[in-house]
């Protein structure tokens, strides 16, 4: 038997019971999210941090621990993962809307020295700018698009995912596919 715990589990509500054991059988969900529900249920059930993580082919009470604090602070949300490690996320939301900002406006020939944008000149832009970016990087401006649903085409251009131009009768219209996100999917 080991020692005590520091911090015992709290009492569970109905609700988060009911998604533990939900999330312990889930086979779609992310491995990850599906042990930590399976290890939270072995505490539950009175097993200790040591053989709870033993029961899921683990080796660390330690780590069982510091999931049971997390999940009395949080909640639910302790199952999923944090950031895992490297250097916080430099851009925040206003950053980004701002290279998407730059990537809707149609580039200047003369100001921008192109028809049409690229990672290059978009970086170019964005970095000269007196609002810009002066350290944004290609793969920033590439994985900042891709998020927001934006793809490169064959004309060697960038368009919004799920968004498209429709001649009709009254003129040419915008259509946005509702269903977009899940086909990404």
């Amino acid at each position: 038997m080991g020692r005590r715990a520091k911090e015992p589990l709290r009492a569970l509500t109905d609700e988060e019971r009911g998604y533990l054991e939900q999330m312990s059988r889930a086979s779609s969900a992310p491995a990850v999210e599906v042990l930590r529900a399976k290890v939270l249920l072995h505490v539950v059930a009175g097993t200790g941090y040591r053989e709870a993580a033993q029961a899921e082919g683990r080796r660390s009470g330690e780590a069982v621990a510091r999931l049971v604090r997390r999940f009395n602070q949080t909640g639910i949300e302790a199952l999923e993962p944090r950031h895992g490690g490297g250097p916080q996320p430099v851009y925040g939301t206003k950053e980004r809307e701002r290279i998407l900002a730059e990537v809707r406006r149609q580039p200047d020939r003369e100001l921008d020295g192109s028809a049409s944008w690229s990672l290059s000149t978009l970086q170019r832009t964005l970095r000269q700018a007196p609002d810009g970016l002066p350290t944004v990087s290609r793969e920033i401006i590439l994985s900042t698009l891709h998020e927001a649903g934006w793809s490169w085409q064959r004309d060697r251009s960038w368009c919004e995912t799920g968004k498209v131009l429709r001649k009709r009768k009254a003129g040419t219209v915008e259509v946005t596919d509702p269903d977009t996100a899940a086909k990404k999917t």
